[in-house]
């Protein structure tokens, strides 16, 4: 079904370009501005960028930005991430030799979903992983770590169970927010929504390394999108 968000006229691709552009470079003057004159913790500032640019790929959905745009940049934040991850090119975002490589798979997932959904003309499936892990993953972190007062271990990654409550919810919610304004208010709409906040959630569970910025949104993706074709 034809996305209800999209536009019927096509903006230019260069005012694309400039909009989403304009997106980025917003949250990184606001990264920049976070880190060096207030005294909000690092893992806040990261998780406003994480929340915040994970939202381009609903400007993408809605402008219709062709797929070869959002591959490409993918790709050259990907290389940014990994660069990143071993010099001090993203202070704000990545600490020099954090033992996490979430940044850099956090990109490479958004270039996958695009890359998949937008070849079969289904952005609302890379939307859905998007946001999820956007959402879902960011805001977990952030009430996990202020109100997580009862932990529990997966293998030797530590979570709270307020924070995997709290993703669960979120990533339902986005679900369902996204097949009720594209498959519309159906038993199977709320079904696959809980569905994919069972499978958001399990996977998010383990994040060694920052894998769940790969695994939550292909693994959300994939399981909506999977269960629409065989109920639809």
């Amino acid at each position: 079904m034809t996305a209800l968000l999209w536009f019927s006229t096509l903006p230019p691709l260069w005012l694309q370009i400039a909009i989403t552009g304009a997106w980025i470079g917003l949250l990184g003057l606001l990264a920049e501005w976070l880190h060096r004159y207030t005294a909000v913790e690092p893992e806040v500032v990261r998780k406003v960028v994480h929340i915040g640019a994970g939202n381009v790929i609903l400007l993408a959905w809605w402008l219709q930005v062709p797929a070869w745009l959002g591959i490409g940049a993918s790709i050259v934040f990907s290389a940014i991430a990994f660069l990143s991850y071993r010099l001090p090119i993203l202070p704000s975002i990545n600490g020099v030799g954090r033992k996490s490589l979430g940044t850099f798979f956090y990109a490479v997932s958004i270039g996958v979903l695009v890359a998949w959904f937008w070849s079969i003309q289904q952005p609302q499936y890379a939307a859905l992983g998007v946001l999820v892990m956007t959402w879902g993953d960011g805001l977990a972190a952030l009430i996990g770590q202020r109100f997580g007062n009862h932990p529990y271990k997966l293998w030797d990654v530590q979570k709270s169970w307020e924070g995997s409550l709290t993703m669960a919810i979120v990533s339902g919610l986005i679900s369902l927010l996204i097949l009720l304004a594209v498959e519309g208010n159906l038993w199977q709409t709320w079904v696959i929504s809980l569905v994919v906040a069972i499978v958001a959630t399990g996977l998010e569970a383990f994040s060694k390394f920052g894998i769940d910025n790969l695994t939550v949104p292909l693994g959300s993706a994939t399981v909506c999108f999977i269960l629409c074709q065989l109920w639809r």
